[in-house]
């Protein structure tokens, strides 16, 4: 499941605002901030928030595949 408060975090500790990751990744703001809310990326739009932020490998997987729901 995804951990929407480290995601936030974050999206605020890179200087940066969930409406520049959704035009980054290719979606619209609604539907970025409506797959937040139902945890549903998919893999690769996690990939490319990844690749957005320069998260590691541990903190993706912290992100987008925890254990913990926000």
């Amino acid at each position: 499941m995804l951990n929407a408060l480290k995601l936030k975090g974050k999206i605020v500790e890179n200087n940066t605002s969930i409406p520049a990751i959704s035009t980054a990744i290719g979606i619209d703001t609604a539907t970025f901030y409506r797959k937040l809310n139902r945890n549903s990326f998919s893999i690769s739009e996690a990939d490319k928030i990844a690749e957005f932020l320069n998260l590691t490998g541990d903190e993706a997987t912290a992100i987008f595949f925890s254990q913990y729901v926000a």
